[in-house]
Formats: C-alpha cells, structure tokens, sequence
C-alpha cells in the first residue's frame, strides 16, 4: 500500500517541509500504521459533525403510574391502641378447715364448679366420734344441772323457814349457776364439733373453674394450710380485662367516664379474632411514677370462656370523637421537610396538599387540610411525582376512607 502525501507550500515552515520527507524515508508499515490512525480520525471527526449538526428527536416521558382513593367525610372515632390482659374476677385456694385424711375428690379438674359443690371429703369417723363425745357430756352435765336446781330451791325454803343457814342456801345457789355455765360450754363444745364435721366435707367457695389437685387422696392434710392448698378455683364468670393507658391521656379518660361511655374494645388473638365490647368500670387512683400511665379495667361477661386468666389481648379505648372529619387511606399521609402532606389530583395532574393529621390507625387517617370529599388522593407510586404534572390513575378505590375508619 503506498500513500502519497501531498506537497507542503513553499511558505511552510522548513520543520514543516522535512516532515513530507521523513515519512517517505520511512519504513512502509510506519506509513500504513500512519495511514490508518488518519482515516480512523478523520472518520471519527466527520461522525462527531454529523451528530452536531443533526438534533436528536424529542423523548416524551409518560406520566406516572399511581394508584389513588377518594377523600371521604363521616364521623370518626378515635381508639387507644394498647395491651391488655385478662385478669380472673377472684381466685381462691382452697384449704381444710380441720386435720385430717383427705379420703376422696368429689371433681375432676378442669370442671367448671359451682359455689357450695362438694370438692373433697376427709375420714368423717375421728369428728363424729368427738361429736358423740360432746354430747354425751353436755348430756351428763345437764343432769347434773338438774339435781344442782333442785337442791337450790329447796335450800332456799329451808333458809326462809329457817332450818338451813343462808351459807348453805348461798353454796347450792352457787354451784346450780355453775353447773348451768357448764352446760353452755358443753353446748358450745357439740356446736364445734358439729361444725368439724361439717367441715370434714369441703365444698366450693365460689363459682369457677378448678385447677389440677395439688395434693391427693390418702394424704394427711392440716388445717389453714395456705402454702400447700387442695386446689385453686378461678372465677371466669366474669373476668376482668386490666391495660394502662398514658397520663396524657387522663383528662379524657375522666370525661367520658363522667359521661357513662367510656368503652373498651377487646381483640383476642385467636381463629376467629373474636373482638366483645364492655364499658370501663375501673380507673386507678394512682399514676405509676415509673411509667407515666395508669391502670383501667372493664368486665365482660365471658360466658363463651374464650377470655382466659393471664391471656394477653389487643385493647381499643374510644377516646375521641370526630365528626363530620375528612379521611383519607393511611399510605396516602407522607411526611416531608415541612410536615406532612398528601398528593391530590385535580384535572389529571398532582396536586401538594399540606394536611394536619388528627388520627391515624394505620388503615385510616383523619385530616385537616384542603381537601375536598369525592377528590382522589395519592396511595402508591408517590416518589415519581411531580406536583403539577400529569399522572396516569391505575386504579381507584372510590370508597376512599371507608366506614371502617369509624371502627
């Protein structure tokens, strides 16, 4: 391959003139290596004037997806979310009254009792024998007491007749009065043991559910026990749900127990999330100096017993009323630099609304702000928005807040 090099103008610069001559003097694969760097730089010079000088076609951007609801007005009411847990109406341990051996349970546990049920029985024979007992010297001392009587009245005659002295008279008097105060305490001693052996028989004090039994038949038991008792009943009929809520919130706990309607909403955790209502019927006389809150409880029947002693559950208290309140979907609320706001769209374009958020439930907030009810908001694909430019509504939920925020 040869390449000629055109001829330099005798005005060039002579260091220009010699270099003609270099390159012929040069070896031929210097030359083509040469020839080749110049046609891939005057190729890459025409290509750059061809881009420069021709302009591009305009790229159009679509406007962005996004999914939006409807602002909705109703009335609200705003819940206290917090924990609760089920607490039993009263708890007995059940102990003897008397020593003895425990011979039998009447109940199999986990039974479901009711007050005045016989629990247990202990061997009946020592407390009948000490009850025969009793009466056989009740019955001794009330013959005694008898003839005590009589010598009495006849000593007091004689003394007035005067063929006893008033000493004698005085003795017989006395020891009737005493034989009679030991006819009462032996009277005393029969109720006692009556009442032993009415106790050898152990009933239900309330109405509950038993536990295991702690301690088994043939055992010698002894009386008041608390440490070692028979068994534990449980009253679940009703039972108690205890929560705490924050002081903050006192001035309105205080206004709607004055009123009678201060509610509380439990959500038990279980296949069917079984959810009962109940008003409160307790408020704690103390704020707790360690965490700032203080105890409510409510009452709820439970005859289903779904609600168990010690179970944890979901509590809503209905503090606040909104009425006639704007709602919007909970993802529709986003939180900027200024505070929070949501994206309207009005005639296919975003729209900022700064808004004031008065409730939320993570489903549903309820706003203060220009919004106007029926006008969609934003809920999904904020972060390609633009205020003032058109979006493309994928789908909208025409039910907006729904009355499910009301709940």
């Amino acid at each position: 391959m040869n390449i000629r090099l055109p001829e330099l103008p005798p005005s060039a610069p002579s260091a220009a003139r010699d270099i003609p001559s270099a390159l012929r003097q040069a070896h031929p694969r210097t030359r083509l290596i040469l020839g080749v760097v110049g046609i891939v730089v005057a190729l890459a010079i025409v290509w750059y004037l061809i881009n420069a000088f021709t302009a591009p076609p305009a790229r159009v951007i679509p406007p962005p997806p996004v999914r939006a609801a409807d602002v909705v007005r109703h009335d609200v009411t705003a819940y206290e979310q917090t924990i609760g847990t089920i607490i039993a109406n009263a708890t007995v341990n059940v102990t003897a009254l008397v020593d003895g051996q425990l011979e039998s349970a009447a109940f199999t546990e986990g039974q479901m009792v009711k007050k005045g049920d016989i629990l247990f029985r202990l061997d009946p024979r020592p407390f009948e024998a000490a009850l025969a007992q009793a009466k056989a010297t009740m019955a001794r001392d009330a013959a005694s007491l008898a003839s005590a009587q009589n010598d009495a009245k006849r000593y007091s005659i004689l003394a007035k007749m005067g063929a006893a002295s008033a000493s004698q008279r005085d003795q017989f008097v006395a020891q009737a009065k005493a034989l009679a105060a030991t006819v009462q305490a032996d009277k005393a001693a029969v109720d006692t043991a009556q009442l032993n052996l009415q106790y050898a028989v152990i009933v239900s004090p309330v109405d509950g559910k038993t536990g295991p039994i702690l301690i088994q038949p043939g055992n010698i038991i002894k009386a008041n026990d608390n440490t070692n008792p028979l068994v534990t009943i449980t009253q679940i009929h009703p039972v108690k749900v205890s929560f705490f809520l924050p002081q903050s919130d006192l001035p309105r706990i205080q206004e709607r127990m004055a009123a009678g309607d201060l509610i509380a909403n439990v959500q038990v955790h279980n296949a069917g999330q079984t959810q009962e209502s109940a008003k409160v019927d307790f408020v704690g006389n103390a704020v707790s100096a360690t965490t700032g809150t203080i105890e409510l409880r409510a009452t709820f029947p439970n005859a289903d017993n779904k609600l168990v002693p010690g179970q944890v559950v979901d509590v809503g208290v209905a503090l606040n009323q909104f009425r006639n309140a704007l709602v919007v979907p909970h993802d529709a609320v986003n939180v900027g630099p200024n505070g929070r706001y949501v994206y309207g769209v009005v005639d296919g374009k975003a729209v900022f609304v700064p808004v004031t958020v008065l409730h939320d439930d993570n489903t549903h907030a309820t706003v203060e702000g220009k919004l106007t009810p029926g006008e969609p908001v934003i809920t999904d694909g904020q972060l390609r928005v633009v205020p003032g430019k058109p979006v493309d509504i994928l789908r909208r939920n025409t039910q907006g807040g729904g009355k499910s925020a009301a709940q």
